[in-house]
């Protein structure tokens, strides 16, 4: 008999809704609603009477959306579902009451107010104790940063909070009322413990936030509750369960890549970020591993060791920025012309300099950084563009040599999965910097990781090896094999003296 999943995928940009179908041995899915969304500014006095920007999500717009997927799988497929997940970002959540409303707006991990607060965890604990204990790199929008704002900010809301929902757990809650979260996102809010998969007492004590705040953590593959019966009924469906996936999309993204020998293949989650890594047995919590900037993130029965690194979003907002100039917003199929048309290796930036994180004009700052560093300034578009994906893939070389010397491993193929595997210059930009072939695809890996673990949940399979015939025989996987080696790596030697 055929089984029937609904996933929802919700990253920093926009949502999306699938079915998944299985059965006789075959797997096929559907996308059946798609969403933009994003973070909003307020500009809002506080106490003090200073006015401060605050950039919040809109998640009954989110949540408004979820529903309107439910529907249309509804009209669509009918009114049984077998399971529903959800995969969100890595970063947020929100505090509720005891009666359940939210306390205030969400705020949105790009928030100027997180911009100092990883000193300030560093300064409650010694800074190797915290990566010992969490194996979390510092980066401004860890939730541990979020809750710590709250605590010493916000110490009033605490006090109202019955519980604190990382943003995958706030919206089941929405649908089911469940209060928990799966392994696989506790492990990057820099407040678990990475070698028990519990929270940890010690990070919770030093950041003021009382343990019992925070939701039980379940592993992926855990069914957490039902939809709500006033809402199956609202919606026209059955009170289907509620299956804990990789909640953190990444989890799900890498769960879908189809790797042969996770030793030999670097995986790249490419969208809005780019998760550089590969899959481990256990976590690697060692100062040298802190002093790369490396994380250990919960998987699916492994680890994802890698490095949180800048994506597509400085290509995104540089379209933001043209289009607020122009009145009209640049399409992609003119970026595809000019990028590849522009003069190669002109000059480079790194994509995880801090002034690319939430500029308010992405141009202006990567200009000043090429004027720093004495490169010659890109004369165009075009030119600037391919500036931008070419030290992409060039930091992709890095964070892979880097991986490679701590897990003494060798990369033979690197894996693109997710939004970017769409972009075939990117791709090969990839494949030639790091010269080994690149293997990009499937475009959806989030909402199939999100499946295939829901599909593990509901016993329909037994476990993700079983997901990868599955996988192989229902996407296409596009290979780019290395070209230029030679001038890919003097651009290397290049880019490498850039990097602080």
């Amino acid at each position: 008999m055929e089984k029937k999943l609904f996933a929802v995928d919700l990253g920093a940009s926009g949502g999306k809704c699938f079915v998944g179908f299985f059965g006789d041995g075959a797997f096929r899915m559907e996308e059946v609603h798609r969403f933009a969304h994003e973070g909003v500014s307020f500009f809002l006095p506080g106490r003090d009477g200073d006015v401060t920007e605050r950039a919040y999500w809109d998640d009954t717009y989110i949540y408004q959306n979820i529903v309107k997927g439910l529907q249309a799988a509804r009209r669509q497929f009918g009114p049984a579902l077998d399971g529903i997940g959800i995969d969100t970002w890595g970063a947020d959540g929100h505090l509720l009451t005891q009666d359940g409303d939210t306390i205030g707006k969400v705020y949105c991990y790009r928030d100027h107010r997180l911009d100092t607060m990883c000193d300030e965890v560093k300064a409650r604990l010694d800074p190797e104790r915290v990566y010992a204990i969490t194996g979390n790199h510092f980066q401004p929008f860890n939730q541990s940063n979020q809750l710590l704002w709250a605590a010493t900010r916000r110490p009033e809301l605490l006090k109202l909070a019955k519980v604190y929902l990382p943003i995958p757990a706030l919206f089941y809650f929405y649908l089911g009322g469940t209060t928990t979260v799966d392994s696989t996102f506790a492990s990057v809010t820099q407040m678990m413990d990475a070698k028990r998969g519990k929270w940890s007492g010690e990070m919770l004590k030093v950041l003021g936030i009382p343990k019992k705040l925070m939701p039980a953590i379940v592993p992926p593959g855990t069914k957490i509750g039902k939809l709500q019966p006033k809402l199956a009924a609202d919606l026209g469906l059955n009170e289907a369960d509620l299956i804990a996936v990789g909640s953190h999309d990444t989890a799900s993204a890498f769960a879908a890549a189809p790797v042969k020998n996770p030793k030999k293949a670097l995986i790249i989650s490419s969208g809005t970020w780019s998760l550089v890594g590969k899959l481990i047995k256990k976590p690697i919590t060692t100062p040298e591993a802190m002093r790369l900037g490396l994380s250990n993130e919960g998987g699916i029965g492994n680890t994802r060791f890698l490095r949180n690194c800048m994506g597509t979003w400085i290509v995104q907002e540089l379209l933001r920025i043209w289009e607020i100039a122009d009145g009209k917003r640049m399409e992609w199929k003119e970026v595809d012309t000019i990028t590849p048309a522009a003069p190669a290796f002109t000059a480079f930036i790194d994509p995880d300099d801090p002034r690319f994180y939430n500029p308010k004009d992405m141009e202006a700052a990567i200009r000043a950084f090429i004027t720093e560093t004495a490169q010659p300034q890109p004369p165009d578009r075009g030119t600037l563009l391919r500036c931008v994906y070419e030290s992409l893939a060039l930091k992709y070389r890095f964070v892979n040599e880097t991986i490679n010397g701590i897990t003494a491993t060798v990369t033979e193929a690197v894996h693109i999965v997710g939004g970017g595997s769409n972009n075939p210059l990117l791709n090969q930009f990839t494949a030639n910097s790091v010269g080994v072939p690149v293997l990009a695809g499937p475009k959806e890996a989030t909402a199939i990781g999100n499946l295939m673990v829901q599909a593990i949940g509901a016993g329909v399979i037994p476990d993700l090896k079983a997901a990868m015939p599955l996988i192989k025989a229902a996407f296409p996987i596009a290979t780019f094999k290395p070209q230029d080696t030679a001038a890919w790596d003097t651009a290397y030697a290049r880019f490498t003296q850039l990097l602080k």
